[in-house]
């Protein structure tokens, strides 16, 4: 049994020399493993049955499960509730914190409370605007924006204090992330925004979708030529498409997402579009995993989520390696009983 596939409910190991959490997904990346990640997309509901429902599906095949915050200015039962139901039940969980909604005080108290309750993870987001949700009324706060949000858990975690210079008593050890666009011009911007994020404090990345491998393969070069790839772990962002009328409008309508032309072309000459989604995803993972700096691939399959496992297992990624799944705890406490 590798030590990095253990199963980790909150803080019940030390942190290892090297490392800033107790998480799995760090010790799965600082292990050398070509890390999975997914996104769950929190419930419209109160009743902690839906949320493990929607986990269940990942079961085996991810490393961490992203958990979105207000995703698209829209508004869902919260990050911070979803990551305490998982985390309890033993989830790895990225706890996903967008700048819109919440100022300092509220975030810095969140971060806290959340790695009280285990979480391991967190992603530090500007956030989508209000009006892009459909609460356009709504005030947006934007007190910090991803770049000083990782300064400010990288100072709670590493010098034990607020922003205000109050200290704590206990810091949060977690593993800070954000997020990056290799796809968007202005392409030059890319890399050094990236710098500037990991200068801040990100230790790993989390891309927008990648349907455009050369692109991909230009920004991991600059990347790479920077050492970006050492001091952070880039996880690739990918997704099956469901049809080519639906890729046609995420790339019209969703900011920051591209698509090539001969993406939705190849969607068009399939007889089965959905289908031929999941394999066009497919191929994209085994070759970017080959890539020079990429960790990881981070999986967005937002209402195709019982995708996720098919894609997992004929992808290859994972090389026979089996994530924690629930239930898993018994079966390493007896493994280890019979080394």
């Amino acid at each position: 049994m590798h030590f990095e596939d253990e199963p980790v409910p909150g803080y019940s190991l030390p942190i290892l020399p090297g490392h800033f959490s107790p998480g799995r997904l760090e010790r799965v990346l600082r292990a050398g493993k070509f890390a999975v990640t997914a996104e769950i997309a929190p419930p419209d509901s109160a009743d902690a049955e839906d949320v493990y429902q929607r986990a269940k599906i990942f079961d085996g095949y991810v490393d961490a499960i992203n958990a979105t915050d207000g995703s698209g200015a829209n508004c869902h039962m919260s990050s911070v509730g979803v990551c305490s139901l998982l985390t309890r039940i033993g989830y790895a969980m990225v706890m996903q914190v967008s700048c819109r909604d919440r100022n300092r005080i509220a975030i810095q108290g969140d971060i806290l409370g959340a790695a009280a309750m285990g979480v391991s993870n967190i992603l530090c987001l500007t956030g989508d605007g209000v009006q892009a949700g459909d609460q356009p009324e709504a005030k947006p706060v934007f007190d910090l924006d991803a770049v000083s949000l990782a300064s400010t858990v990288r100072t709670m975690r590493d010098e034990s204090r607020f922003l205000s210079g109050r200290e704590l008593s206990y810091p949060p050890h977690v593993f800070i992330g954000a997020a990056a666009n290799p796809f968007a011009p202005p392409y030059d911007y890319r890399v050094p925004r990236l710098k500037k994020k990991i200068e801040a404090g990100v230790q790993f990345i989390q891309t927008q979708y990648c349907f455009d491998v050369n692109r991909l393969r230009e920004y991991m070069k600059q990347a790479c030529d920077l050492g970006l790839h050492e001091r952070a772990f880039i996880l690739v962002g990918v997704g099956p498409l469901a049809s080519a009328r639906a890729a046609a409008w995420i790339r019209d309508h969703v900011p920051g997402v591209h698509i090539p032309d001969e993406v939705i072309t190849r969607l068009k000459g399939a007889q089965k579009q959905k289908a031929e989604g999941i394999n066009l995803c497919i191929d994209l993972i085994q070759q970017i995993k080959d890539i020079e700096g990429v960790a990881g691939a981070h999986i967005m399959a937002y209402r195709q989520e019982e995708s996720v496992a098919e894609i997992v297992e004929q992808s290859g990624v994972l090389a026979g390696r089996i994530p924690w799944y629930p239930g898993r705890d018994q079966e390493t406490k007896v493994e280890k009983r019979a080394l």
